[in-house]
């Protein structure tokens, strides 16, 4: 991909958009009384498309000095000096400019959550300079599309869409601690914190852990929304790719924490939504 504006959308990295859409086409179909629009399934898509690169251009303007000095990140278009701060700020306004109008067509109530929803992307990228827990803002932030998406068809945030969130969050946790193990060495050497460096070898175990509360949390959501045995039977589903992720991730390998990762864009997500569409 030869576009630096593309480059600093990420859009030749797609994971990233199908982890911030997962959250949303679960609320949007659990609080469906049948299957959700095709209008709304597309108009959170393109939205989670647009916000997954502005938090993008937000995350590499706070790290641009931090960029160059880590081998994953130095060939970014603002780390390697193909893009200007200026031109990464007047895109990332466009952006902007252009999800409020797709959350304009959704309703008042998605504005409004929309908004609130910058919070917690412009604080997510200074946190791994002086928290342990940056993964936990990221949880944050990429699970915000589960509020959204049921306000979307109800109105109201109501029980179930926060325990989507909640769940999301734990999920994040556990994902984005594997994936940060692949920069742990350059991130421990330029002062950057993460849970890999802060649970190193104590990050399976605990994820683990993440991911049970995950299940349950989604369970719960399924129960408070009256889901039948068929949710049950695919959350199951998810709950074993779950066991296979910790039985097969190898920490110490970026390519298997790297893969890990992926296969929580492509299959958890996608099997989760399965799990809510059986619910209906």
């Amino acid at each position: 991909m030869k576009s630096p504006y593309l480059r600093l959308m990420r859009l030749h990295q797609p994971a990233g958009i199908l982890l911030l859409l997962w959250p949303c086409w679960w609320a949007l179909t659990l609080a469906s009384d049948g299957l959700p629009s095709v209008q709304l399934l597309l108009l959170f898509a393109m939205g989670a498309v647009l916000m997954r690169g502005a938090g993008c251009i937000v995350n590499d303007i706070a790290d641009r000095k931090f960029d160059p000095m880590v081998e994953r990140t130095k060939t970014r278009p603002l780390a390697s000096g193909e893009l200007s701060l200026k031109q990464a700020l007047l895109f990332l306004a466009l952006l902007l400019f252009i999800s409020f109008g797709i959350a304009a067509i959704l309703g008042w109530h998605v504005v409004l959550w929309a908004t609130l929803s910058l919070i917690p992307v412009c604080i997510y990228p200074w946190m791994k300079r002086i928290s342990w827990w940056p993964q936990l803002f990221l949880g944050l932030t990429f699970n915000w599309g589960a509020l959204m998406g049921w306000v979307a068809v109800r109105d109201v945030i109501e029980l179930p869409a926060v325990l989507l969130y909640m769940g999301g969050i734990f999920w994040t946790l556990g994902y984005d601690t594997i994936y940060a193990h692949q920069d742990k060495r350059d991130d421990a050497m330029i002062g950057v914190k993460s849970t890999a460096l802060r649970l190193g070898d104590k990050t399976v175990p605990v994820t683990r852990v993440f991911y049970l509360l995950a299940g349950a949390l989604w369970g719960f959501a399924g129960y408070v929304s009256g889901a039948g045995l068929f949710f049950y039977g695919f959350l199951l589903i998810v709950l074993c790719h779950f066991l296979w992720q910790i039985k097969s991730v190898s920490i110490h390998d970026p390519l298997s924490c790297r893969k890990i990762f992926i296969s929580n864009a492509y299959q958890l997500g996608f099997l989760m939504w399965l799990a809510c569409l059986m619910a209906i």
